[in-house]
């Protein structure tokens, strides 16, 4: 039997927690490239992350990690990733592609082609694919199979590496959509970024005394609240803009709810709660 070729020979993985510790084996099993590199400046994280065989090679050391690599994947929280393209640039070698798994995309498309040496090689993405989970250790490498990425590219954006880059995102099974970096931040703070933010705001205004009595059904509509408290300080800090429009819209909703309690309008609260469930419904 012929083994179809490798996407990349090299492919180095800033970051190997949840996500990246899961794009190592997503790519070992897919056979997308010859070697896996991890760079973190843990070592137990990358420790555990060979154990997990989700990389071949760790690396503390920015410029091993990076030099000899093909692709080169970003996938640390936001304000990270970031500060990492001025770490990186002086070690990519000729045509390296890089991308990143990042939620806010229009800073870091900015950042990106304005940092590195190479813009057109940088083509940004974002897997809508992961978990409340966090490290290494609860990396699968099923996690992006059946799941959308969004693409980023711009007019600067190599066509070559762009369609490099959608085809190994598709390859990991996911459905590949190309989105304008401010069109993408946009969506993602009502369809993302707002559903984590209700999240935290409801568990928060939650006794801790009557926590002893939670349901199955408060664990599902908080469940997203267990996520990293930095990872999502840094999205807000970087989608501020579209995050405030729709928490906004959020709270009017909310006002209404209120006001038809108040007002004991029990007609007009069906409405509304009848036209959300409708929504709802199209989901599934």
């Amino acid at each position: 039997m012929l083994l179809r070729p490798y996407v990349f020979k090299r492919v180095a993985i800033v970051g190997v927690g949840l996500m990246g510790g899961s794009l190592g084996m997503a790519i070992k099993k897919h056979r997308l490239a010859r070697e896996i590199i991890g760079l973190s400046h843990r070592q137990a994280a990358l420790d555990q992350a060979v154990k997990m065989n989700a990389i071949d090679t760790p690396c503390l050391d920015v410029k091993k990690a990076i030099s000899n690599a093909d692709l080169v994947v970003l996938a640390t929280p936001v304000d990270s990733i970031i500060k990492l393209f001025t770490t990186i640039n002086p070690y990519l070698k000729r045509g390296c592609i890089v991308t990143d798994v990042g939620s806010a995309k229009e800073k870091i498309m900015e950042y990106g082609e304005k940092i590195l040496s190479a813009p057109a090689f940088f083509v940004g993405s974002h897997p809508l694919a992961g978990s409340e989970k966090k490290g290494v250790a609860n990396a699968t490498a099923d996690l992006f199979e059946g799941s959308i990425c969004i693409m980023t590219p711009t007019s600067k954006t190599n066509q070559v590496a762009k369609q490099k880059v959608k085809h190994f995102w598709t390859k990991l099974g996911m459905e590949v959509k190309l989105l304008p970096p401010e069109e993408h931040d946009e969506i993602l703070a009502y369809v993302s970024h707002l559903p984590h933010l209700v999240a935290y705001g409801l568990i928060s205004g939650i006794p801790s005394k009557f926590l002893d009595y939670a349901s199955q059904g408060l664990r599902d509509t908080s469940r997203v609240a267990a996520s990293s408290p930095q990872m999502w300080s840094d999205i807000c800090m970087a989608n501020s803009k579209n995050i405030l429009n729709a928490l906004d819209q959020c709270v009017e909703y909310l006002a209404h709810f209120r006001k038809t309690i108040v007002s004991r309008d029990q007609k007009t609260l069906i409405q509304y709660f009848t036209r959300a469930q409708e929504k709802r419904n199209k989901l599934d």
